[in-house]
């Protein structure tokens, strides 16, 4: 009896601590707003190597109380970059493409394509995945190089178009392999026809470690 006393107290303590903490949790957010873009901006510095859900959110209060900042910028691109470092692509992208719309012009413009073909290049860790991405990825870098041929990353570009050609001749390989084995010939012979047409040949190629995609940047 005296053991389940205790039990009761100890779960209602443990309630009674974690209402109180969410409520001063809320208490304290409730005081983020109406701050100025400085604020909002040195916050965003502070945390992005650390908290980058905390970084978003404060850039999302710098957006939405001071649409018209000169901050916002220089925010955009260092969230974008801070989530290509982080390896999470869809949110880079999401923060190049922001940029892209409201405030890239001129050089820029070829800067942010740039990034988001390198985005799209390092969203591919192995050639285990999408056909589907890898090819996406190849039409950016063909729609850069020919809008930029004299481009300072248009050695970049043309390496990760290499490597995009690469990729993809392997995950062929692999498909036609799979299909083969399980006695499928004709879906085999579609893979194999289709790398028979590339540029690259399997002997120019050494099968990639997992992560290789990225060691460009490195």
């Amino acid at each position: 009896m005296l053991n389940r006393y205790k039990s009761s107290t100890t779960i209602f303590i443990v309630v009674l601590y974690t209402l109180l903490s969410t409520g001063c949790s809320s208490k304290d957010a409730s005081k983020e707003y109406d701050k100025s873009a400085i604020y909002w901006y040195m916050k965003i510095i502070d945390i992005v190597n650390s908290n980058l859900d905390k970084a978003d959110n404060y850039y999302i209060s710098l957006r939405s109380e001071h649409t018209h900042s000169q901050l916002l910028p220089t925010a955009t691109l260092i969230l974008a970059n801070a989530h290509i470092d982080d390896g999470s692509y869809i949110m880079a992208d999401y923060y190049l493409d922001e940029y892209l719309k409201k405030y890239a012009t001129g050089r820029r413009v070829e800067y942010i394509k740039f990034m988001k073909l390198k985005a799209s290049f390092l969203r591919l860790k192995d050639i285990n995945r999408d056909q589907n991405l890898i090819l996406k990825a190849i039409k950016e870098a063909d729609s850069f190089i020919t809008r930029y041929p004299n481009s300072i990353y248009r050695a970049l570009a043309e390496t990760i178009k290499v490597r995009l050609h690469m990729a993809e001749y392997l995950l062929n390989e692999d498909i036609a392999n799979l299909y083969e084995r399980i006695g499928k010939y004709g879906a085999s012979k579609i893979y194999r026809d289709k790398n028979r047409n590339s540029v690259l040949n399997l002997t120019d190629i050494k099968p990639p470690k997992e992560g290789f995609l990225d060691k460009i940047f490195n």
